[in-house]
């Protein structure tokens, strides 16, 4: 729903802000005050065809903004900028935007309807959705045998149609899975230890002298341990120096299990200049397989086991692909039994869609007109066009082409009518075009039924329809000798009594005027259930 509109420096308003509500607005003013004006500030908040003579004289530039709730709460703020001299900007949300993004979001915010070209019901794709939802015409199953299909075909060509080109895949598979096979990778950390292995052997023969030469130091003779137990003989047969002598017991004790340790540690390192050229061979293998397939040796496998299962696939490629053609052959038929039934659906809904619009187009000054719902094409006969014909005798053409402004809005008036789903906001303008009287208290009386379920603003010069609205907002003129400068003004009360008086006849102080604008507002009021505002 649009909750406000923002406008500065378009054509004659030269600031304006309004704010919306829910139900039924009417916009009306003296004929060239600008109530057409709000409208294309709609519609180019839709991402609508910018101009810079939109820019009002003198002006830098032209800005309009609107705010809308989502039914889901949320908000979206749309801006779009026209300089009087360059291109024009459009933002969402703050953000820098192009016009076709705008018109594609817009599209499921605001309908437009009368002589501008924003009308989703003019899309095909929107025409035959309305049909389908009219009709209750559940196009799922026909959705899911196709993604079926889609899904064989797309296995088909992936397994492979080109006989040379199979062979090839094949010959390089065999050798990345023997090549990975034969590394007999079962350990995935062996990475992460054999380049530590590796520079163990490297330096054997040096690890391994001084290694000795340290156990000598310990447990040779004349080494640590002798000295040790030579200096606690010395001082054992001494008294005074029993704690000492002790000591360095417990010392050659702990010097004697180091050296023990040393000497296993020692019995570990091989010299082995082969082992080393094996575990070198082994490190530059996994190296290579870690370049070739993947980051770590676990992925690698990985890879294996898919170019193995790749691999089976091939090898059985004539027996799999009977298998996926003769599934195909199966969903072939089931999207082609479900297109007809959709088919079939759609034909037997097309005339009960177009008399329950007819129904409405008398009552809205197009008695003479009739709605066709051409259905065509092959199942499932996607070819759904609305038809109009203005007058008896006349041949029906596409609405978009054969309709007039007014009459366009009038029967998009009526299939809003029939059809409930579509954006929160419809905005008519033209409605009231070349009518009055009693087809003028229909139109406001169809704006207002509307109004129960959208948020419905019109563009109007007929007190009839503006009687229906729940809120009024009159376009107002002034000049000032030097400028002529609009504003948006809502009027309730007795405000609104003179706006309709002044629609009625033309002087808002008229008491018979203001009588008859009291009456209508109470008639209007009574009718769709609520009171005169």
């Amino acid at each position: 729903m649009l909750v406000e509109l923002a406008v500065h420096d378009l054509g004659v308003i030269s600031h304006a802000n309004l704010v919306l509500g829910a139900g039924m607005t009417a916009l009306t003013g003296e004929t060239g005050a600008g109530k057409t004006l709000v409208v294309q500030a709609v519609q180019l908040l839709m991402g609508g065809r910018a101009d810079p003579a939109m820019v009002r004289a003198g002006a830098v530039e032209a800005v309009v903004e609107g705010r809308f709730v989502q039914a889901d709460g949320s908000e979206r703020v749309l801006r779009r900028v026209i300089p009087a001299a360059g291109r024009s900007r459009a933002y969402v949300d703050g953000g820098m935007a192009s016009a076709a993004e705008l018109a594609e979001l817009g599209s499921g915010l605001v309908d437009l309807h009368g002589q501008h070209q924003h009308q989703s019901l003019l899309r095909a794709r929107t025409q035959r959705e309305a049909l389908d939802r009219w009709g209750g015409i559940d196009v799922r199953p026909l959705a899911a045998a196709r993604d079926e299909l889609r899904a064989l075909t797309e296995n088909l060509t992936a397994l492979g149609g080109d006989a040379r080109a199979r062979a090839q895949e094949i010959d390089l598979l065999r050798y990345q899975v023997d090549e990975i096979a034969s590394a007999k990778l079962d350990d995935p950390d062996e990475l992460s230890w054999i380049a530590e292995r590796e520079d163990l052997l490297a330096d054997a023969a040096s690890v391994l002298a001084d290694g000795h030469a340290a156990r000598q130091a310990l447990a040779g003779d004349e080494g640590a341990i002798d000295k040790l137990g030579a200096a606690a003989a010395l001082l054992a047969s001494r008294k005074a120096f029993a704690p000492v002598s002790d000591r360095l017991g417990a010392i050659a004790a702990e010097l004697d299990d180091t050296a023990a340790q040393l000497r296993g540690v020692l019995e570990t390192i091989e010299d082995d200049p082969q082992a080393l050229a094996d575990i070198r061979a082994r490190h530059q293998l996994l190296r290579e397989l870690t370049r070739k397939y993947a980051d770590t040796l676990g992925d690698v496998c990985a890879f294996g086991a898919q170019a193995a299962e790749r691999l089976s696939q091939l090898e059985r490629h004539t027996e799999l692909a009977a298998e996926l053609e003769g599934g195909i052959d199966a969903a072939q038929r089931h999207v082609e039994a479900e297109a007809h039934v959709v088919a079939a659906a759609r034909r037997a809904a097309a005339p009960g869609l177009a008399a329950a619009v007819g129904e409405h187009l008398s009552s809205l000054a197009l008695a003479g007109g009739t709605l066709e719902v051409s259905v065509t094409g092959d199942a499932p006969s996607d070819g759904v066009e609305l038809l109009f014909s203005a007058n008896r005798g006349t041949p029906p053409g596409p609405l978009s082409k054969v309709a007039s402004g007014g009459e366009l809005a009038r029967v998009m008036l009526a299939l809003r009518l029939v059809l409930t789903a579509g954006p929160s906001t419809l905005v008519f303008d033209e409605v009231d075009a070349g009518i009055g009287g009693e087809t003028a208290v229909a139109v406001g009386q169809a704006l207002a039924s509307l109004a129960s379920q959208h948020q419905v603003l019109v563009v109007t010069h007929l007190p009839q329809v503006a009687a229906f609205a729940h809120h009024q907002v009159a376009v107002r003129k002034t000049d000032d000798g030097n400028a002529v400068a609009s504003d948006l003004v809502a009027v309730t009360g007795t405000d609104r009594v003179s706006e309709l008086a002044r629609m009625l006849a033309g002087q808002p102080a008229w008491a018979s005027g203001r009588q008859h604008a009291t009456e209508l507002l109470e008639v209007a009021a009574a009718a769709r259930g609520g009171t005169p505002q």
